[in-house]
Parts: C-alpha cells; structure tokens; sequence
C-alpha cells in the first residue's frame, strides 16, 4: 500500500516535465542545414526561455525584410558572456543560423559575429 503513492507521484512528476521536454522542440527548424545572412539589429530581447534577435535583412531584391533568430536564454547566453550591452539597435551583425522550415523569415541562431569580427554559439 505504501507503493502506490510513490508510484503515483513519479508519474505526477514525469508528466509535469513533459510540456517542458517537448517545448525546446527545434522540429520547425531545418536543422541540417544553415543558412548566412547579414543584418542591421533592430531589437535584442536577452529574455528566458529564449532570447530574441530582430535583424532588418536586405533581400535579393535589395528590400529590407524583418527576420526573427531565437537564440539560447538569458542565463545560458550569460555563461558565453552575452550582456545586454553585447549588441545595441543599429549594430551590423552576421549570423548562421537554422532556417524555419515554412520559408517565413526566422531561424534557430546557431553563431553571430558582432561588428569587431568575434563569432560566438548562441544556441
């Protein structure tokens, strides 16, 4: 009889992880691939879970177009010393990342080199 309360809230436990488990999915992302592109910062959100990079993106048209990178959160970007001071609105950055499998402009970043030419994994 004693068992069985132990049984039950493992599975309590179990089940209450697994939203969390599923959430950092990255089944959107075309993760065999990645993809280059250069872009004028236009937001920075350092936030947890993910933190959020808005870059304005010359297409190949030579039209600007908003792309979204999500990136690792606040507390893992801050072990590779990403502060909120790391890229400011305007800054030119270049990124690798993870393409979204619809096409929409966003990707999963991989890497993102700042204007003084340094790369850094930010995923």
């Amino acid at each position: 009889m004693r068992l069985r309360p132990l049984i039950l809230s493992g599975i309590a436990a179990c089940a209450a992880t697994a939203p969390a488990w599923t959430h950092h999915s990255h089944g959107n992302y075309q993760m065999n691939e990645y993809t280059s592109i250069e872009g004028t910062v236009r937001e920075f959100h350092l936030v947890n879970p993910h933190t959020w990079i808005y870059l304005e993106v010359m297409n190949a048209e030579g039209q600007p177009e908003l792309w979204a990178l999500e990136a690792g959160g606040r507390v893992q970007l801050a072990r590779i010393g990403v502060t909120s001071e790391t890229l400011e609105i305007g800054d030119t950055v270049s990124a690798r990342c993870h393409r979204l499998r619809d096409g929409a402009n966003g990707c999963l970043l991989g890497f993102l080199t700042t204007a003084d030419g340094v790369e850094k994994e930010w995923d």
